[in-house]
């Protein structure tokens, strides 16, 4: 985390996500000591809740904080509307969802420990909670100054009222601000049948939407414990007026503290949303690459230490992907020791000469990589899961060139 700020110190703008996944460590016999069940009683394991700093490109920083927890057990005997009731009567501090909140706050520790960084903390839409918009985004100090404000980045998913309405309505009278087309991939729903429409398969297409803003006041909803007051918020709307048919349209609806006087400052809150989905790339690197799940420990305790150092290592595999294609031509020695490059290029170049100059970055990686499985060709790019699997036959073999390789063999000569 020290090692991260530092990181962020050197950035004028960060992207602070934070997002949640489940860690399934179900086994066929004996459970994990201390797993809990996940959204059934069959299924154990834990939940994990990073919050990951991203610059304005996507090369992400490192983990600035992290939440794990397990549940007891699944209510499996009241009703939805009993469910329901209970929710209500239940204070924010005891459930699940205080996560957001906290890693608000964490982000706000990120911006008193980086105060000549922006930080802007991004999250879906799960953490639409208007306890979330109501946090306090910066913390006095004992002296009477304020730490600099955290910045705000949710896609809404409720639908809140305002002074005129409702938030979609209000943001959907405005006029257009732009018209752009935007490629929607492919998507596999997980689950044969699901009522969540964004967890439902989808076909590859074209859509074309509509960008709009608007500044709204949102009425706080009644709450059995405390009083919450009403709040301005910023609101930007992406969405698909005419989809196909059998098309759920595409609709991105975020709320913001960052202004949107023009289209400008509009399309940098689309774009520093974009890049929530780097922590899905996180999330795939720590179970596909590092596949933490797949640890045969019997404790979770072992498990979540486990974890601790797998997020370093996903951190990394993720950072060198990024950078290898931001920063393309800089020496591969930024971030590869000599014996690393050096070990790898005589593996992949099959006995040709070493150049008197180390590769650059983004052809290094290209050749760890390849120990991986990774095609190079000239419109690809390494991917997390290839690059994961050459990074570890690069420990081997940059362990073998230093112990017996031209300079290891002449030192212990020498010796």
């Amino acid at each position: 985390i020290a090692a991260t700020h530092e990181r962020i110190s050197q950035c004028g703008l960060v992207v602070l996500v934070q997002d949640t996944s489940e860690m399934d460590l179900t086994r066929p016999q004996q459970q994990v000591a201390g797993a809990g069940p996940m959204d059934s009683n069959v299924r154990f394991g834990a939940f994990i809740h990073p919050l990951i700093a991203f610059d304005s490109t996507g090369i992400p920083l490192g983990t600035v904080w992290q939440k794990t927890w397990t549940r007891e057990s699944i209510e499996t005997t009241k009703t939805p509307a009993e469910k329901a009731k209970e929710r209500k009567n239940t204070p924010i501090e005891k459930k699940e969802s205080v996560r957001w909140i906290e890693g608000l706050r964490a982000a706000r520790v990120v911006a008193a420990a980086c105060p000549n960084t922006t930080c802007v903390c991004v999250s879906d839409s799960e953490s639409d909670i208007y306890e979330l918009f109501s946090e306090p985004r910066s913390v006095k100090q004992p002296n009477g100054t304020s730490t600099p404000e955290v910045e705000l980045i949710v896609r809404g998913c409720q639908t809140r009222s305002t002074e005129t309405g409702n938030w979609l309505n209000d943001v959907r009278s405005t006029s257009c601000l732009e018209f752009k087309s935007v490629q929607v991939s492919l998507r596999k729903a997980k689950i044969a049948v699901t009522k969540d429409k964004r967890g439902q398969s989808r076909d590859a297409r074209t859509a074309n939407v509509e960008v709009r803003a608007a500044t709204v006041t949102l009425l706080p909803p009644d709450r059995f414990d405390r009083q919450l007051l009403p709040l301005t918020v910023n609101v930007v709307l992406v969405e698909e007026p005419n989809p196909p048919e059998d098309c759920e349209p595409i609709q991105w609806l975020l709320v913001t503290t960052l202004p949107i006087a023009t289209l400008e400052q509009v399309q940098q809150i689309v774009k520093y949303y974009c890049l929530r989905w780097q922590i899905e790339i996180f999330f795939r690197t720590l179970k596909s690459g590092c596949r933490v799940e797949e640890r045969l420990f019997e404790r979770l305790s072992r498990t979540l230490n486990c974890l601790a150092v797998y997020s370093i290592v996903a951190w990394r595999v993720m950072y060198l992907c990024r950078l290898g294609r931001e920063c393309p031509d800089i020496s591969c020695e930024v971030v590869f020791t000599e014996g690393e490059w050096k070990s790898v290029y005589s593996v992949v170049k099959r006995g040709q000469p070493l150049p008197e100059n180390p590769p650059t970055l983004n052809a290094m990686i290209r050749m760890v990589a390849s120990l991986g499985g990774f095609i190079d060709r000239p419109k690809n790019e390494p991917g997390p899961q290839t690059l994961w699997i050459g990074l570890q036959r690069l420990n081997c073999f940059s362990l073998a060139w230093d112990s017996f390789g031209p300079e290891g063999s002449e030192s212990s000569a020498n010796g």
